[in-house]
């Protein structure tokens, strides 16, 4: 519908002729109504990141796969953020070691 305005920048949201979408504008338009209709608590639209990754990893997911969907260049960042989430490391931890030959 943009026709020649539209600037093709490959990406999955844009705007109506094709540019990076305004973060503040997500949360204005968008967001805070469909977490009024979900009945869901107020958060900001970022926060979706962090709750991906800590879901993730409170699954059992390998945290190299789970550093992809913050962003994080470096796994350190990835499990320097979120490790405080995995009360149960310490029990799959000591499990592998019972089941450990030897």
């Amino acid at each position: 519908m943009a026709g020649s305005l539209y600037q093709d920048g490959g990406l999955v949201f844009a705007t109506e002729v094709g540019t990076a979408l305004e973060p503040s504008n997500i949360d204005r338009r968008s967001f805070e109504s469909l977490l009024k209709k979900a009945d869901l608590p107020d958060m900001r639209f970022h926060d979706l990141r962090h709750t991906c990754a800590t879901v993730l990893l409170s699954e059992g997911v390998n945290p190299k796969f789970v550093q992809v969907f913050p962003g994080h260049a470096d796994i350190k960042m990835t499990l320097g953020t979120y490790s405080h989430f995995l009360p149960s490391m310490g029990d799959q931890t000591a499990a592998a070691m019972e089941s450990a030959p030897g």
